[in-house]
């Protein structure tokens, strides 16, 4: 699908807000589910957190891909997902999707590569293997776009892979990734995520090769529920050998705290950002994780 390369140098953008339906918190707020939007009807500027939205159904194609550069950030608007890139750092720094209910068996696409729309300068150099130790890890996974064959192919890009420990990839991160499969089942769910590069450079091992440093750390939120139901889990794991599955709730952390350490802002009622469960969301038992 063609992308449309759009140079922004600075635009200052106005949020349009139209009338839906949809419970509001207590703040008369809530979070547009088709959107991705937390927004307010009646303004608060202390509390209006309008920001751009992935695509809402990863099983509907857009009809075109957007890609918006400002400054060195390249916003990438991919089949039912968004990504981030850095091209300083020639490397996806966040995404953000919409999990909706499992419609799809696609298989996962056989091979990774460059993405031919995307400034060279943008991107890793190579779609090798990383070796030593690292798997190429799946920022959005194409098991959440298995509905759409171009959209798990997109997922294969290196404009969605960072060097992740295969014990993370396959462990941590992984379960993570199972909990949204089996609640995007439950209810319709808006997914966050991205790096925290740190100052670690002795595991920087494929600056040569790929063109890009290794994040010393991943951070994850869900958001799920409307209006006073409206809940989030947040998650910082470390890229080490040590993230496997049974560690995942010692890197769970409010959305308040994340939100300091990174200076992203997400979009979920002020409430919500200061609960931490005291364990992960458990994946409901007879989960077809696949």
């Amino acid at each position: 699908m063609k992308k449309y390369l759009l140079l922004i140098a600075s635009l200052a953008i106005s949020p349009v807000v139209h009338a839906h339906p949809g419970r509001l918190n207590a703040e008369g707020c809530h979070t547009n589910r088709k959107t991705g939007e937390y927004h307010c009807h009646q303004h608060n500027k202390a509390i209006d957190k309008n920001t751009a939205a992935a695509p809402a159904d990863s099983s509907i194609a857009a009809p075109e891909s957007v890609v918006t550069k400002l400054n060195d950030i390249v916003k990438v608007g991919y089949q039912g997902f968004t990504v981030w890139l850095d091209c300083k750092e020639r490397a996806p720094v966040k995404f953000r999707y919409n999990a909706q209910r499992d419609t799809g068996n696609l298989k996962r696409y056989d091979h990774f590569m460059l993405d031919p729309d995307i400034p060279a300068t943008c991107q890793q150099l190579s779609s090798q293997p990383y070796g030593k130790g690292y798997d190429r890890g799946h920022q959005v996974p194409a098991n959440h776009l298995d509905a759409v064959e171009e959209a798990i192919k997109q997922s294969n890009y290196m404009t969605n892979i960072l060097p992740q420990t295969s014990q993370l990839n396959r462990g941590a991160w992984l379960l993570t990734e199972e909990i949204v499969e089996c609640y995007r089942d439950i209810d319709e769910l808006l997914v966050m995520g991205g790096v925290i590069w740190g100052d670690n450079a002795k595991d920087d091992y494929f600056v040569a090769s790929h063109g890009v440093r290794t994040p010393d750390y991943f951070w994850k939120v869900i958001i799920r529920g409307a209006g006073q139901d409206e809940r989030a889990i947040a998650w910082i794991m470390p890229n080490s050998t040590d993230a496997t599955k049974k560690h995942l709730d010692e890197y769970l952390v409010t959305v308040a705290e994340l939100e300091k350490r990174t200076g992203e802002v997400i979009p979920v009622a002020d409430y919500a950002k200061h609960d931490k469960p005291s364990s992960s969301w458990l994946v409901p038992q007879g989960c077809n994780k696949s």
